[in-house]
């Protein structure tokens, strides 16, 4: 009978030690510890997933001479990711852990986790084990949910670069003047019948007889422009230069009746202080540097001739060369060129290609859709005129197609200026050589390059810089976008993507999803299932949408 009892004076005692355990005790109050998170959703960037967790441990609960081991834990539907072990202790604990202080005490730690595939659903949480100094007793405490979901909206970036290409001059329509001039004697305006006869008007009549027989030019405007020279009073001049207007129209009508082209407008210049200064500056005139400099001296017409007058050894010469010729009417056509048109140039490049120049041969590669075509006539430019330009569009189409040995090939003939280097940066950064490529972007400093060197420091998680070098970038607007998504400028982000996908876009799925992430950051539910039903035109997309934290909100 006395054993039993005593076997039950132990349980008894046994239980009770049980339950006053300091170890149980933390166990049973654990859920008074206040656990805040920053941020609250947690967000990868650059593949790391980091956070400052905040816990506040009450008065009373933490004992002086307990161990309290923390593990940090990402739960996903398949695993789970363990951070770093925490530790912490009480003050009557000899061991070198963080110091609780059984008064409460607030706790503030760094977090971290690598990125896996599949964190994006997930739990956050803090999972504790209170432990004698010893630790030989143990008790495991509830776990604390910390935050839900991952946010990997950065992992959107379009990754390839941006290659450009080098623009032509092509002219679909091309001005230009056929011109005549009368000279007249010295202060007369009377037509001479040497000058009507002369070489200049044989020239001009000439010119327009071949424009009224190329149906491609078209006269578009007629003009009689009269001058004096220099000398004299400027009055006097004004007053030459108008009849000699006159004399110039007469000459117009007298010559041109056959020709189908409107009356000229004509205008009186008075003196030719321009003509004089080119012709000075064209001639072999000893003093001509002088001259220039007076002119440059001096705006007064007068002032100018009493300076250069002067000069009477330099004046005398003057007379002789420079002056006569500004003694003028001149008579000009203003003339279009119409240049071949898109379906013309298409044409040729099929039937007659050597019938184009470098500037038509590049512009009738932009108008086919066929890589094979392009090819066809950016190499047959390469091999007519050497064109460089030729050999940088050539290699964008050689990256467009995923051809990076033709393409490098290609860029080892080109001129290495700065559009070459911005294309060897996508073929670095697409081969996975991402340092080689940032020194490609930063020597080039063209737009693609900036656009290309974006997206790597969205990669990078340099969001600022990202929106910097994207802002205006070339072609579609997608990683713009997302830059300013990243850095909270929705408005410039909605912006960026205008209200539909232009031609511009090379992913308008994928600008559907950057849409809907905007709608939904802005609460804007039936805009955010709009623009999802196109993005899940994309099959990736929808099944990433399922699970992106960026629609938590919505039911999907």
């Amino acid at each position: 009978m006395k054993n039993t009892l005593r076997i039950i004076l132990a349980a008894t005692l046994l239980v009770a030690a049980f339950g006053c355990s300091p170890l149980k005790k933390m166990q049973e109050q654990a859920e008074n510890v206040i656990v805040k998170c920053d941020p609250q959703v947690l967000e990868c960037i650059a593949g790391s997933i980091d956070a400052t967790v905040t816990v506040t441990y009450p008065a009373d609960y933490f004992n002086p001479k307990a161990i309290l081991e923390v593990t940090p834990v990402l739960v996903y539907d398949g695993g789970e990711v363990v951070g770093e072990k925490l530790y912490y202790q009480g003050p009557k604990v000899k061991e070198n852990y963080t110091v609780v202080s059984p008064d409460g005490q607030t706790v503030t730690e760094k977090i971290h986790f690598d990125y896996v595939k599949g964190v994006e659903k997930s739990v956050f949480e803090l999972r504790g084990v209170a432990m004698n100094k010893k630790k030989t007793k143990t008790a495991e405490l509830p776990s604390k949910k910390v935050a839900d979901g991952v946010n990997t909206t950065y992992m959107l970036v379009q990754q390839g670069g941006v290659v450009g290409s080098k623009a032509d001059s092509y002219q679909e329509v091309i001005p230009s003047t056929a011109e005549g001039q009368i000279q007249f004697a010295y202060n007369s305006a009377e037509l001479r019948n040497s000058e009507l006869k002369g070489q200049s008007m044989k020239d001009f009549l000439a010119a327009l007889d071949e424009i009224a027989g190329n149906n491609r030019k078209t006269v578009t405007g007629t003009e009689i422009i009269a001058y004096a020279s220099p000398e004299g009073s400027v009055e006097l001049n004004d007053a030459l230069s108008a009849k000699r207007g006159d004399s110039g129209n007469k000459a117009w009508n007298k010559l041109t009746k056959k020709y189908d082209i409107a009356a000229p407008d004509v205008q009186s210049k008075g003196e030719d202080w321009d003509g004089f200064q080119q012709l000075v500056g064209e001639s072999n005139i000893e003093d001509k540097d002088l001259i220039l400099r007076v002119l440059s001296m001096y705006s007064d017409p007068n002032v100018r001739e009493s300076e250069i007058r002067n000069m009477s050894e330099v004046f005398t010469t003057l007379k002789s060369e420079v002056l006569p010729g500004l003694r003028r009417s001149r008579l000009i056509a203003n003339v279009e060129y119409q240049n071949y048109t898109a379906d013309e140039l298409k044409q040729l490049s099929k039937d007659d290609i050597d019938a184009l120049d470098e500037e038509a041969l590049l512009r009738a590669a932009t108008l086919v859709d066929e890589p094979a075509e392009k090819e066809r006539i950016y190499k047959q430019a390469i091999d007519k005129f050497d064109s460089n330009r030729a050999k940088l569009n050539l290699a964008a189409v050689y990256m467009s197609e995923g051809k990076k040995a033709e393409a490098e090939q290609v860029l080892a003939t080109a001129k290495d200026d700065a559009d070459a280097k911005a294309t060897k940066g996508v073929i670095a950064l697409r081969n996975g050589d991402t340092e080689a490529a940032e020194k490609y972007f930063a020597e080039s400093g063209t737009p693609e390059a900036k656009a290309s060197q974006g997206a790597i420091d969205i990669l990078n998680g340099k969001y600022d810089k990202a929106a910097s070098e994207l802002a205006g970038a070339p072609g579609c607007q997608h990683n713009t976008a997302l830059a300013y998504i990243l850095v909270g400028k929705l408005d410039q982000a909605a912006a960026a993507l205008g209200n539909e996908c232009d031609a511009k876009c090379c992913c308008p799925a994928k600008c559907a999803y950057l849409r809907a992430i905007i709608a939904a950051r802005q609460g804007k539910e039936s805009e955010v299932k709009a623009n999802l039903e196109k993005a899940y035109e994309d099959a990736e997309l929808k099944e990433r949408a399922k699970t992106d934290i960026e629609f938590a909100d919505y039911n999907l």
